[in-house]
């Protein structure tokens, strides 16, 4: 199916509901539902019938919910900001299945929301995250989560170049973004999430892409000696690294070591 025959059913997709909540979690996916739904709609001659929540807390990068709700204020989409903080106590353990629990909590609670207004409440799921673990989604179906860019067959590039092709300002910035994901992430199963770790891991993140690095993830592994920081950069960016630089700055935030993975960055990598 070609992009624009896609895009024509994801339109069908979205007025389809009638009325739509998006779980924005201000990353590139979302961005561009709300973006395409928000022009859905407005082209139906019902503009109001999307509105944005996102999860906010110490496991999601600040700067992303500081960008959803920005994004809201300029397509003038109502907005609101949910803290799930909560939900890190429930899954400090940090199972094989910890995307299960923490969404099954999550939308769980975004679902009552969007129940409540008669919205039906919708994800950024896409083709290409049926390829990865993702014990997630299972919680968003059996919630009955809509995830329209993945019923419409959207793929990760496809979404990328509509986005890059919208004429709707701070929404199509995103286009060119790197692929993100919750800070949970970046600590293997079965060693304990603290908020403090998170808080490491987001600052030690931000000093990288402040440097101009673009895919970034700085995993946190605990080792006899402390708590070990493992870097992922793209191949092609690791000779821009400064080593003592990073070293005194990654352990000034409580890093007791410092390492770059050799085999670079790679989606899903912490699965394996």
């Amino acid at each position: 199916m070609e992009l624009k025959e896609k895009l024509n059913r994801l339109e069908e997709i979205i007025l389809g509901y009638g009325q739509m909540i998006v779980a924005l979690s201000g990353g590139v996916d979302s961005t561009f539902l709300i973006a395409f739904a928000r022009n859905a709609y407005a082209k139906a001659g019902c503009p109001d019938n999307v509105a944005a929540i996102t999860a906010v807390g110490p496991q999601f990068a600040s700067d992303e919910g500081e960008y959803a709700a920005a994004l809201c204020e300029s397509l003038g989409i109502a907005h609101k900001k949910i803290d799930v903080s909560y939900v890190i106590e429930k899954i400090k353990d940090n199972p094989p299945d910890r995307c299960y629990h923490c969404k099954k909590e999550l939308f769980g609670v975004l679902k009552a929301r969007a129940d409540m207004v008669g919205s039906v409440l919708a994800d950024g799921t896409n083709l290409d995250d049926m390829d990865d673990y993702r014990p997630g989604y299972r919680a968003i179906q059996e919630l009955g989560v809509a995830s329209p860019l993945k019923e419409a067959e959207l793929t990760k590039a496809e979404i990328r170049q509509a986005l890059a092709s919208m004429d709707i300002g701070k929404a199509a910035e995103k286009a060119d973004y790197p692929a993100f994901a919750c800070l949970m992430t970046r600590i293997p199963f079965g060693e304990e999430i603290t908020e403090k770790k998170l808080a490491m891991i987001y600052k030690a993140e931000t000093y990288l892409k402040e440097k101009g690095f673009t895919q970034v993830r700085v995993r946190c592994h605990g080792t006899a000696g402390g708590l070990l920081a493992r870097i992922e950069l793209l191949p092609e960016e690791m000779p821009k690294l400064t080593p003592a630089e990073c070293d005194t700055v990654i352990r000034g935030i409580g890093f007791q070591f410092v390492t770059v993975d050799l085999g670079g960055y790679e989606k899903g990598k912490m699965n394996l």
